[in-house]
């Protein structure tokens, strides 16, 4: 998506977007307030501004319960803070998440933050959601088409109301999370430092655009936790993440508290004195608490007055549960020695109370009344129910079992409540079945399927997602009439694989998500990675392996899963072998083994890499052209129903299209540097009394070559440095590279001035190509004197390291663009280079990072010359493109050449 500057002049913290177009948010700056936060459902939030950070565990962590978590999720270490400095910044990034989705009414929200590799976010806090459920989306590039990266990109918030605004949009994003939920997106911005994303899920409201009043909240949110993280950078902290996210557990809702008041009972004169906990739960005063589900405000009981004697307190109770509590009374005077006696009584709004009298004097009763809320009658029903239930948080922790469920899944409750579903629940490891979790929890509609367990049997699942957490249902059932087993290897006792029909359904979308992703990759290496996380996790493979057809021959061109260097026996093989991988070729017919065993007879004496598994041989044709062929490999053995052979056989026929869109750019690619590299110089000139290092780095992403050159030229009586970026990449940036160097070369041998040289070269690209452009700076050395004459056309400022190690951005007179106005002029602006100054030439390349200034990478870079110290000009070229050689996704090539005049007893030298 495109990523370049908005015409909106508000700054970028203040605007906001809800379908493309600025919105009517504002972020406050100043001494705007912000909107008040709206009352999470079920009663009204907290949150008014960050508060001081809360204190740590003793373990580090703020106190937030446990996680559902893989080991060292959400562990301590990682953000390059020092302890007291690591947990301000996870407690304030916990508080942002939680008071979020209590300000707009969601159900789970989080923070994604920058890291320490440029361009790249990722997820720090996770509230309301299983960590690991959630793990393709831990990490997220600024440059993917996804909410999170617009919001980051564009510095705006990014609104969606529902599915179908999701899937018109950011369509990527509904591939991989096909549900009906809302969503937010709102950037965390200081200045012009940009920190991270806002994430708020919420319901959907189909129909309805988000209301003004929520954008203000996250955008006021967003605001105060954008000043805290800058608060801490200024205080030396690093706010990069680097690590696995944090969960964190939400405020529960709607949820009645468990009260506990005390009593005494004068049983001479019947005399009732209670405390304000009795007075709460007994709904005395000026009205009974509110009943459950109802706002604050409306269907409270009716006021009672306070009990004073035991009539009275009898009168609020039934009939039953009176004489019953007066037995209780008498039984507990009569003892002779101490004892409590403890009877369940129905309180006026029908839940139970549990009353605990105790005799500690003759004639006087101390009493306790507790109000435990709705659990022991919703406890006590599950367990009368024939079906299982368990209930979990959104963290994915048990929290109640009935007995059937106990049953069900062989292990007491007292082993269940605590754990992880993934601990109770072994199978919903399953691809599918996580799926469907996730189903649950993001559109809170039930979501219902067949498992298949460990002991062979078959349960039906229920899911009933709510605020608070899930409640699951299960039941035995027999075994369906299609599943697994009727395709699979004799045996059975696997897990539910993929031919299920619910299996089948849940994964229809990775179709969509592989047909997507292939779109947006333009090498073979890319596809071949797109299909490694795209298809073999939709179907469960392990193993991967694509081969392409070159002069009759299969060439294996990926691997993935494969013990080392097993494939290489099968590289290169002639289309006449007898190979399930050639022979589906060949024949045009996928090959499909549900077991190792059924292979080997097809094939005897073929190396096996495993003895347990299942293969998939498809192949690769496109436009009825042979591309290759494409094994997918299983661990174990596993079916493969009609519809999975059909859907493979399709995605093979589009992987092959992308395949051979991705040769032919890797063809042009080749040629492109090809080209540039007969185009650049191998070698600069030694000159004396001027040392010069030049570096050039291409783009990682696609083809990207062709664009920036640098040249030394020795006029005889000057040097000329030069430095220039064609506009766009490939064959033919290059060859517009080549002429312009060659111009350049030419003008400046004839003994053209600096403004001359630009002014002919102008020209040059005018009549060459009226829709070429490119950018040249040109600077005239006189290495005797030191005195430079430069000159620039739309390129970035040079830098100068002066001897003292002073470092300047230089503020050169320019002119525009080559290649745009024949009439242009190109001013001169002359300085001087003193023995041991550096002056550096450089390309955009090295200071554009997607979704930053540019000036920030000046800076960088300014910073970066300025602290080599003594370091010898090789050197110094070498830091200045380390952090950029490191970076894997680099979208543009890079440049860069130093220039610099020994100091006196120094030895000129040429890289």
């Amino acid at each position: 998506m495109p990523d370049g500057p908005h015409s909106d002049p508000r700054p970028a913290e203040s605007r906001t977007a809800t379908d493309g177009r600025p919105g009517e948010a504002r972020t406050p700056s100043g001494g705007g307030p912000s909107a008040p936060p709206r009352p999470a459902p079920g009663g009204p939030s907290a949150y008014a501004g960050l508060p001081p950070a809360a204190p740590a565990a003793p373990d580090g962590r703020v106190p937030q319960g446990r996680p559902l978590h893989e080991p060292g999720t959400g562990g301590p270490g990682g953000t390059g803070l020092a302890p007291a400095g690591r947990d301000e910044l996870r407690a304030v990034l916990a508080q942002a998440a939680v008071s979020a989705v209590e300000a707009v009414g969601g159900y789970a929200g989080g923070v994604y933050l920058r890291t320490g590799t440029p361009g790249l976010l990722r997820l720090a806090v996770l509230g309301g959601l299983p960590g690991p459920l959630f793990r393709p989306w831990w990490r997220m590039h600024i440059n993917r088409p996804f909410p999170i990266a617009e919001a980051y990109r564009s510095g705006r918030t990014v609104a969606l109301a529902d599915a179908e605004e999701a899937m018109r949009r950011f369509p990527q994003l509904m591939a991989g999370l096909p549900f009906p939920f809302g969503s937010l997106y709102t950037p965390v911005t200081h200045g012009g430092d940009r920190f991270g994303v806002l994430v708020v899920l919420r319901p959907a409201t189909a129909g309805r655009r988000v209301e003004t009043a929520d954008l203000d909240r996250m955008a006021g949110i967003a605001h105060r936790l954008a000043g805290r993280l800058a608060d801490l950078t200024a205080r030396g902290a690093s706010v990069a993440w680097d690590r696995e996210p944090d969960c964190v557990q939400l405020p529960a809702t709607g949820t009645p508290p468990v009260r506990v008041g005390h009593l005494e009972w004068d049983l001479g004169s019947g005399a009732v004195t209670v405390d304000e906990e009795v007075r709460a739960i007994l709904g005395a005063g000026p009205g009974g608490p509110p009943r459950e589900g109802v706002p604050a405000g409306q269907g409270r009981t009716p006021a009672r007055s306070v009990p004073r004697t035991a009539d009275e307190l009898m009168a609020l109770l039934s009939p039953e549960d009176a004489s019953g509590l007066r037995v209780l009374a008498a039984r507990a005077a009569e003892s002779e020695q101490p004892v409590s006696r403890r009877i369940w009584v129905r309180g006026p709004d029908g839940r139970p109370w549990l009353l605990e009298l105790t005799a500690h004097r003759p004639g006087r009763l101390s009493g306790r009344l507790v109000d435990p809320g709705t659990g022991p009658v919703i406890a006590a029903a599950a367990d009368r129910l024939p079906r299982g239930m368990l209930s979990a948080d959104r963290l994915g922790r048990v929290t109640f079992a009935s007995r059937t469920a106990e049953t069900l899944l062989g292990s007491p409750r007292t082993e269940l409540v605590g754990t992880s579903l993934y601990e109770a629940l072994p199978w919903l490891g399953h691809p599918a079945h996580e799926e469907h979790f996730r189903a649950a929890l993001l559109s809170e509609e039930p979501v219902h399927f067949l498992a298949h367990i460990a002991t062979g049997s078959w349960l039906s699942v229920s899911l009933y997602p709510g605020h608070d957490g899930l409640t699951i249902i299960l039941a035995a059932e027999e075994q369906p009439v299609y599943t697994p087993g009727s395709v699979s290897a004799p045996g059975g006792g696997l897990a539910a694989g993929l031919g299920s029909p619910a299996d089948r359904a849940s994964v229809l979308y990775r179709p969509v998500a592989l047909a997507i992703a292939l779109t947006e990759a333009v090498t073979i290496r890319q596809v071949s990675a797109v299909v490694t996380e795209e298809l073999l996790p939709a179907f469960g493979g392990r193993q991967l392996a694509i081969y392409l057809l070159e002069e009759r021959h299969l060439r294996l061109a990926w691997e993935t899963g494969f013990p080392q260097g097993f494939l290489d026996r099968f590289d290169g093989v002639a289309l006449d072998a007898r190979l399930p991988g050639v022979e589906t070729l060949t024949s045009g017919r996928p090959i499909f083994f549900e077991s190792m065993q059924r292979l080997a007879d097809a094939y005897p004496g073929i190396p096996l890499d495993a003895h347990v598994g299942a293969r998939a041989f498809l192949p690769l044709i496109a436009s009825g052209r042979p591309i290759g062929s494409c094994i997918l490999g299983f661990d174990q053995p596993r079916g493969f129903s009609p519809e999975e052979r059909t859907v493979l056989t399709a995605l093979a026929g589009l992987i092959a299209q992308a395949l051979q869109r991705a040769q032919r750019y890797d063809s042009e690619a080749a040629l492109a540097r090809g080209l540039q590299d007969a185009l650049m110089p191998h070698r600069l000139p030694r000159l004396r009394g001027v040392e010069t290092v030049g570096r050039y780095l291409p783009g990682t992403q696609g083809m990207e070559v062709g664009g920036d050159w640098y040249d030394v030229i020795d006029t005889g009586r000057t040097i000329a440095l030069v430095i220039g970026d064609v506009q766009g990449h490939g064959v033919s940036a290059a060859a517009t590279m080549g002429q312009l160097r060659s111009a350049v070369r030419a003008f400046a041998l004839s003994g053209h001035d600096p403004e001359e040289v630009m002014s002919g070269t102008n020209s040059l690209l005018i009549d060459l190509d009226p829709g070429q452009f490119a950018s040249c700076c040109y600077a005239d050395l006189d290495p005797a004197t030191g005195v430079v004459r430069a000159v620039r056309a739309g390129h970035p400022q040079p830098l100068l390291r002066h001897p003292d190690g002073r470092t300047e951005v230089l503020d050169l007179a320019g002119g525009v663009v080559l290649g745009i106005d024949p009439d242009a002029s190109f001013p001169v602006t002359e300085l001087r280079l003193p023995p041991g100054a550096v002056l550096a030439l450089f390309t955009d390349g090295l200071v554009e990072r997607p979704g930053t200034d540019i000036d920030l990478g000046i800076e960088r870079l300014r910073g970066t010359l300025a602290a080599v110290g003594r370091a010898s000009l090789t050197d110094a070229a070498d830091r200045l493109v380390h952090e950029a050689t490191a970076a894997t996704d680099r979208p543009d090539d890079i440049a860069l050449l130093l220039a610099a005049r020994p100091e006196p007893g120094g030895t000129p030298r040429t890289r």
